[in-house]
């Protein structure tokens, strides 16, 4: 299950990422600054942390919630995350002001935590935490994911975005929370699920 659950995290997510405000983000700040070992630890350092919050609250939701219940809760979260993934993100220039003060490192670390707050993949991780049961894992495998979309944004700039058709890549997403969701309403009551 550990296996599973950083395999399906890391590609959901980095999936998910593609086209995402924080990979638009991370184009900004790369072409902005050219700078991107501090872009890319920033990244790290910001996805760890907002990640990590998410996991613990889905293992939360997992101990809390009545297992019919949180079945329900997952699998209509699963699918609302399916459709809201074939909506396109956009973001704002980060401001020009925050730079000196901040450094490169710390905007980016800002401005990652904050464009990830109540994001897809920071919902999703949520939701992964909860259906696996797994902090750490979960936490590393959708951290792994994020890195796999956002860095070679960094390094190559629109290039990296311009190879893949953004809308293939949410298709593709939208399509594996929906299978995700629907295997949670309608499947048998995972092991994973506590009461069970």
């Amino acid at each position: 299950m550990t296996l599973e659950a950083f395999t399906v995290s890391t590609g959901v997510v980095a999936l998910g990422e593609m086209g995402d405000k924080t990979q638009l983000l991370a184009l900004l700040l790369a072409a902005r600054y050219r700078a991107p070992r501090p872009i890319i630890l920033g990244i790290l350092v910001a996805t760890l942390l907002n990640h990590a919050l998410a996991a613990a609250l889905g293992s939360w939701l997992t101990q809390r919630v009545d297992p019919v219940v949180l079945r329900w809760i997952l699998g209509a979260s699963f699918l609302a995350v399916a459709l809201w993934m074939l909506v396109p993100d956009q973001v704002d220039a980060p401001q020009e002001h925050a730079s000196p003060r901040l450094g490169v490192f710390g905007l980016t670390t800002l401005a990652f935590f904050l464009a990830e707050m109540g994001d897809k993949t920071q919902i999703a991780t949520v939701m992964l935490a909860a259906r696996y049961d797994a902090l750490l894992t979960v936490t590393a495998g959708t951290t792994l994911g994020m890195m796999i979309a956002n860095v070679p944004a960094v390094l190559l700039g629109e290039i990296a975005t311009q190879k893949i058709p953004a809308r293939i890549v949410h298709t593709i997403a939208a399509l594996i929370f929906a299978v995700l969701g629907l295997a949670v309403l309608w499947g048998p009551l995972p092991a994973w699920m506590p009461g069970r």
